[in-house]
């Protein structure tokens, strides 16, 4: 396994713990997340106010389907739950695109598709807008 893939490693098991130091480690000073559609997060201290986003309660539960690498670009897929505070559960597809500078991460490009609405446990209900 190589530096990188070790590195998006951390970061997802940093997030299902909601583990800020760890996450932070991953990632360059001057990171950028695109959440596309919902928001954009610029630098370190930014980052670090939207691992436990306080529309949320708890850390996600995330699966990660599949990893691609090449060079300096990583795409992951998966799926996740989570919990919104003040509408309930709900679950979630993933995408995010990973671009490193050496070996850690510098920009993170997330798309997130709903799978059922907060609240509900039937898959198929009309997307939310939600990301996590």
């Amino acid at each position: 396994m190589n530096t990188r893939q070790q590195t998006l490693d951390r970061y997802m098991d940093g997030f299902r713990r909601s583990d800020h130091p760890q996450i932070l480690a991953c990632l360059t000073d001057n990171v950028v997340w695109q959440v596309h559609g919902v928001r954009t997060t610029s630098g370190k201290a930014e980052f670090d106010t939207e691992i436990e986003n306080p529309v949320f309660e708890g850390s996600p539960d995330l699966v990660v389907d599949r990893t691609l690498g090449m060079g300096d670009t990583f795409v992951v897929t998966g799926t996740g739950a989570g919990h919104i505070r003040d509408a309930g559960p709900f679950t979630f597809a993933f995408s995010d695109i990973f671009i490193f500078e050496r070996d850690l991460i510098t920009k993170i490009d997330s798309y997130v598709v709903p799978l059922t609405t907060p609240g509900s446990s039937d898959q198929g209900d009309s997307p939310a807008s939600v990301a996590p």
